[in-house]
C-alpha cells in the first residue's frame, strides 16, 4: 500500500465496504466465538464485528496500519489486543484458540503455507477458521488479466498479489475446507475451515 496508503486506506476502501465487504465481515465474524486470533488486521476494519468473542488476539506486521487500528480498538466492547508481528511466526503457544479469522491478508504473507501451518499450531482441534479472501479466479481471461496486472498492483499495493490462488493453498494445507462462497464471479471468496486434529 505504499508508505503513505495506511493512512488513506480506509477512505480508498470505504466505497467496497458500503457495498458488500461490511455485510461479508458482519456475517463471517459471527462465527467468532472465544478466545479469537486474528490474522492481519490492518486498521481494525473487523474490530466492530466480533459480537460472540470473549477476546481477540490481533496480529499485523504492518506498524503504521497497527497505530490506525487503534481507535477501533478503544471502540469495541470485546477485549482486543494487537501484536506487531507476521503470521509465519505466531507467538502463542499450541492449541490457544477457538476461532481464526483472516480477512484480506492472504494476498499480502510472504509464506502463506507457513502461515497456515502456524495457524493449524495455534488453534485448538474443533477450532473454526474464518477467512474472506481475493483469489486467483478460474475464468482463464480474467485469470491472465489479473497475471498481467499483478506485478504494478503488488508495488501500489504494498506485497498484494492480486493472482493468488489462496483456494490451492488452503486445499493443501492442514486444515479441513468446511465450505466456500464465492462474490463477484469467484473474485472473492469466504472459507470456512476446521482444525481436524486430534
Amino acid at each position: 500500500m505504499g508508505k503513505g496508503l495506511p493512512h488513506y486506506y480506509d477512505r480508498v476502501m470505504k466505497p467496497l465496504e458500503q457495498m458488500k465487504f461490511k455485510q461479508i465481515r458482519k456475517e463471517l465474524l459471527n462465527n467468532a466465538v472465544g478466545r479469537v486470533l486474528e490474522i492481519g488486521s490492518g486498521t481494525g476494519a473487523n474490530f466492530p464485528y466480533y459480537t460472540n468473542a470473549m477476546q481477540v488476539d490481533a496480529i499485523e506486521p504492518n506498524n503504521q496500519m497497527l497505530e490506525q487500528s487503534l481507535k477501533r480498538q478503544w471502540e469495541t466492547k470485546t477485549p482486543i489486543k494487537t501484536y506487531l508481528v507476521q503470521a509465519e511466526k505466531l507467538p502463542f503457544s499450541d492449541n490457544t484458540f477457538d476461532s481464526v479469522v483472516a480477512t484480506l491478508v492472504f494476498c499480502t504473507i510472504p509464506d502463506p503455507e507457513k502461515a497456515l501451518r502456524e495457524i493449524h499450531r495455534v488453534s485448538k482441534p474443533g477450532a473454526e477458521i474464518l477467512i474472506f479472501e481475493h483469489v486467483k479466479m478460474r475464468n482463464s481471461l480474467l485469470g491472465k488479466l489479473q497475471d498481467i496486472l499483478t506485478p504494478l498492483w503488488k508495488k501500489i499495493c504494498d506485497g498484494c498479489h492480486l493472482n493468488r490462488d489462496t483456494l490451492t493453498t488452503l486445499e493443501r494445507s492442514p486444515l479441513a475446507i468446511m465450505s466456500i462462497d464465492s462474490y463477484y464471479k469467484g473474485l472473492l471468496v469466504t472459507v470456512k475451515c476446521v482444525n481436524n486434529k486430534q
